[in-house]
């Protein structure tokens, strides 16, 4: 921690840019290679650490279906030598369902594994029994473990029910206390006067991470300083600006102006901000209409909750009826016992909210997780829970078994040939079928992938090789040549199609040749422009799973129009229409592996007529 040369400790900052930039609604905007270079700017900015992964993250990844997030951590841990961070929402980890003891260990050694130095660890409850089993876990794979606090219940006695859980913490491990404000609600005054409790009763360094809109949250930030706060969350100036947080250039100079120096070159932040710009300056970002975050601020409410349940509401052609559900919300709320609204429990209340407000009753239906919840089964909520609610609960339990524990055994046997690891396993167990798509992409990935290996090269070399293809591939340079151990690779660009080839290592070295994958395809004696591989890939129709495919057969595209992805080396890569034509033929299906020069699309030439005749 930077530190006065009197002895007093000055705030570090931690940058969450990566972990927003890979979860909704921004996932996928920036390509892996870019975010890369971004980690490598951040890498030398002077933050204590960033943080990289959270449960959105993982949620994100497995929807999308194409690069999983252990790949994510891991790539990003080679390039870095600032500790990488990672959020956990307690029992639940990264998912929606409370896990045991092995479980936990087994995902933070995976974790740990991969390349995260440092747990983010809070209960959306406030519950810190919660937090035990997967704090051992930390402390046991000597990692940092930092406990949060959820602020923003509501409930009356909030400030003291915070102080008493915190001084819970310092027996179950933890380093650092962080007070979580996920609901924009955190007032400045407020986090002044939290910090210096919090920090009081646990004898622990305090922490901030919040959000919101119209300076608010900078202005907590900096309440959070002057009260003794030796960590504030911050993100680059367009995703600040994006997702309503705290700017880390502003951060970082206010509190240098105020003699409160973090260390950390704005310069440099504003650098990284550059890359960023690139992807979102000119890209349209799901909105966060104004009407939705005064909703959101006035309810002191998540404003994605609010975002969430806006676009419930108009897909049930009931767009005017906003206000009733977030009142509703309110009581249900208060019904429950007060909890904060954190990942998953305010999604669970939100849709709790939405039924009862759709359906005219109130708990004539009970969602499972919510009966969970007054069951007593995540947790203890801070205030009591109402009678009634506790006994509709119960009545609509009568015959509905409990969800069994997950057995990872089982599932291992279950899973043979889609899990082939520990963390494949874990993904599998948290998302269930959800996560198959994604698994079977990174199985054939890894059954194309394996020629390298095939030729006689070992598993660093070969992963050092296809670095090196990268860089060409994105550099536009002409050709590099490395030596290493006996071995001599040299890569280089060809204004000719020819296949890579890789023989293997002897005394006058190894060649591996990559053409130019930005060559235009060129019409046969027929007119058919024929699109081939220019990699070898996994061939992606769509922009993510569910989502509708780039082109149809018998669709009009124009020069530049996307018409699929190959995805490798985990760098998604768009193969784009040189002509105006028509798609006379898709040789490929969704997520089928694809050699080098293989036929993908045909496309017949408009040759002069208007698009989409």
């Amino acid at each position: 921690m930077p530190e006065l040369g009197s002895g007093v400790q000055m705030p570090a900052l931690v940058d969450t840019t990566i972990r927003l930039l890979s979860q909704e609604p921004l996932a996928g905007r920036m390509p892996t290679a870019d975010l890369l270079r971004l980690a490598e700017t951040l890498d030398g900015a002077g933050f204590a650490y960033l943080e990289v992964s959270g449960g959105g993250v993982f949620d994100s990844a497995v929807h999308r279906g194409v690069e999983s997030p252990w790949e994510r951590i891991r790539a990003l841990k080679a390039r870095t030598k600032t500790p990488l961070a990672m959020a956990l929402r307690g029992r639940f980890l990264v998912g929606s369902r409370p896990v045991g003891a092995d479980f936990a260990r087994r995902f933070v050694a995976s974790a740990a594994e991969s390349g995260i130095d440092v747990f983010r660890l809070h209960d959306p409850l406030n519950d810190v029994s919660n937090l035990r089993e997967a704090g051992e876990a930390i402390t046991g794979a000597e990692r940092e473990f930092d406990a949060g606090l959820v602020y923003g219940s509501g409930h009356t006695g909030e400030t003291e029910d915070l102080v008493e859980q915190a001084k819970k913490l310092p027996e179950l491990g933890a380093v650092r206390i962080l007070l979580h404000d996920p609901s924009s609600s955190l007032e400045p005054h407020r986090a002044h006067e939290l910090i210096g409790a919090l920090r009081e009763a646990s004898g622990l360094p305090v922490g901030l991470y919040c959000q919101g809109a119209a300076g608010n949250a900078l202005a907590a930030a900096l309440e959070a300083v002057r009260a003794g706060a030796d960590l504030v969350s911050c993100a680059l100036y367009p995703i600040a600006l994006t997702l309503h947080r705290v700017s880390g250039e502003v951060l970082a100079t206010s509190l240098a102006g105020l003699g409160q120096d973090a260390g950390v070159d704005a310069d440099a932040l504003w650098r990284a901000s550059e890359l960023v710009d690139e992807h979102l300056g000119d890209e349209p970002v799901t909105p966060m209409a104004p009407r939705i975050a005064v909703r959101a601020a006035e309810h002191r409410l998540p404003p994605g909750l609010v975002a969430a349940l806006d676009n419930h509401l108009r897909a049930q052609t009931a767009g005017d009826r906003l206000d009733e559900v977030l009142d509703e919300l309110l009581r249900v709320r208060e019904e429950v016992g007060w909890p904060p609204l954190a990942a998953p429990i305010g999604q669970i209340l939100a849709s709790q909210a939405l039924l009862n407000v759709l359906s005219g009753t109130r708990y004539l239906t009970m969602i499972d997780e919510l009966r969970a919840l007054v069951a007593g089964r995540y947790g203890s909520p801070p205030g009591s829970i109402d009678p009634t609610v506790r006994r509709a609960a119960e009545l609509l339990a009568d015959g509905v078994p409990e969800a069994e524990p997950i057995d990872l055994e089982w599932l291992s046997d279950e899973a043979e040939g889609l899990a082939a690891s520990d963390e494949e396993l874990l993904l599998l167990a948290l998302f269930g079928d959800e996560a198959r798509p994604l698994l079977e992409a990174i199985r054939g990935r890894h059954a194309g992938a394996d020629s390298l290996g095939a030729s006689g090269v070992d598993q660093a070399r070969a992963e050092r090789i296809r670095e090196v293809v990268r860089i060409v591939q994105e550099s536009g340079v002409g050709e590099i040549t490395i030596d290493e151990g006996g071995m001599r690779v040299s890569v280089r660009r060809t204004p000719d199609p020819i296949e890579p080839v890789l023989a293997s290592a002897a005394s006058e070295g190894a060649v591996a040749e990559a053409e130019d994958v930005f060559s235009p395809p060129e019409a046969p004696g027929d007119g058919i422009v024929r699109v081939e591989a220019p990699m070898v890939g996994t061939f992606y129709r769509a922009p993510q799973p569910g989502a509708p495919p780039f082109v149809e057969e018998g669709d009009a595209v124009g020069p530049g129009q996307t018409l699929c992805i190959l995805e490798a080396m985990k760098l998604m890569n768009e193969v784009k229409a040189d002509v105006e034509a028509v798609v006379r033929a898709i040789h490929v299906g969704n997520a089928e592996p694809v050699e080098f020069g293989q036929l993908l699309i045909e496309l017949e030439p408009i040759n002069g007529r208007p698009l989409g005749l």
